[in-house]
């Protein structure tokens, strides 16, 4: 196989802004453009290739026909025809809202055998006064939440960071949580699509309709620790790998590159995905084939790969590559 380009799946959402289109270099007549679902397994959602002679294949068709070869042997044995992790930029024109989302466990109990959904966000850019919300600030039982969330005071116990390019954020499961408005963030996680919205500060959907809450099934899928700091702290260095979070769903790092690096894979039983955030250059595997890597494009590396060559070009490249244990 060879690497792998995927079309978008653009969201319109209530909250949605205005950067996704010009970040991914894509002229569109849509508004408040939320989300771009960049490789994604989740069901009626299914990313379709763009390139080469698997065009227009779903993602699901591909891992069904090449198995282990495509996304690694221990992971097909896990999640089988669905692709293990779902990417996507999100940005924020206003709050999201409030939410949560179950583990495995709750998931599958709940949702007919669903996955959990543990997360990531890295900020691509932010606004002047950009922010997120992230993390109890004290502890409180699950009958002073649904309290809170009754009287309007649930931001009173939320931690709300004031963030910037290159912050990073580790959501396991469990964690209540809210993009902030001015946000441009990459996202990271399981596939899964279950959220329970907490609260949505009083908003009308598109259809001019307040949307549902999930109050009470969020209510016992909280995780109530208390952490001190929920910001992910990383050293980072040019030219070289930079993990950002490393867990049982996904490794994610960072790559901040002026000169030529190759990055050995033989003995990763995963695929690798990359997604360019700056600059631009070329990706190229150990077979010879190569595509162009520019901001706002993601690139799916099969895990039969033995290694894969980053190029940027005089201007530099900062990639994000995310692979499965």
């Amino acid at each position: 196989m060879y690497p792998l380009k995927f079309k978008p799946i653009l969201k319109t959402l209530v909250w949605g802004g205005e950067k996704i289109a010009p970040f991914k270099g894509i002229t569109t007549d849509q508004h408040n453009i939320g989300e771009s679902w960049e490789l994604s397994g989740v069901k009626g959602n299914e990313s379709v290739v763009a390139n080469g002679e698997f065009a227009g294949k779903t993602i699901t068709e591909l891992v069904h026909e090449f198995k282990g070869k495509l996304i690694g042997e221990e992971n097909y044995r896990r999640t089988g025809d669905q692709f293990p992790l779902l990417i996507k930029f999100i940005d924020a024109k206003q709050d999201l809202s409030i939410q949560v989302h179950p583990d495995d466990e709750l998931a599958a109990a709940r949702h007919n055998g669903s996955k959990g959904k543990t997360e990531m966000w890295y900020v691509v850019a932010a606004d002047k006064d950009a922010h997120l919300m992230s993390g109890l600030t004290r502890e409180i039982t699950p009958e002073e939440y649904e309290a809170k969330v009754n009287d309007h005071t649930i931001t009173d116990v939320l931690h709300d960071y004031k963030v910037a390019p290159g912050d990073v954020f580790f959501l396991p499961a469990g964690r209540i949580h809210s993009i902030g408005s001015g946000s441009f963030i990459a996202e990271i996680q399981q596939t899964s699509d279950i959220t329970y919205r907490i609260y949505d500060f009083g908003r009308l959907g598109l259809d001019g309709k307040p949307r549902e809450l999930h109050t009470e099934l969020a209510k016992s899928a909280i995780d109530y620790t208390v952490h001190p700091d929920y910001r992910t702290n990383y050293k980072k260095e040019k030219d070289r790998e930079n993990v950002l979070v490393d867990c049982k769903y996904f490794t994610t790092s960072l790559y901040d590159l002026d000169r030529t690096v190759t990055r050995d894979l033989k003995d990763l039983d995963s695929f690798l995905i990359v997604i360019c955030i700056a600059g631009k250059g070329t990706l190229k595997d150990a077979e010879g084939h190569e595509v162009t890597l520019h901001q706002g494009e993601t690139v799916l590396v099969p895990a039969d790969c033995n290694a894969v060559t980053f190029s940027p070009d005089g201007q530099g490249m900062q990639l994000l590559t995310s692979y499965v244990k």
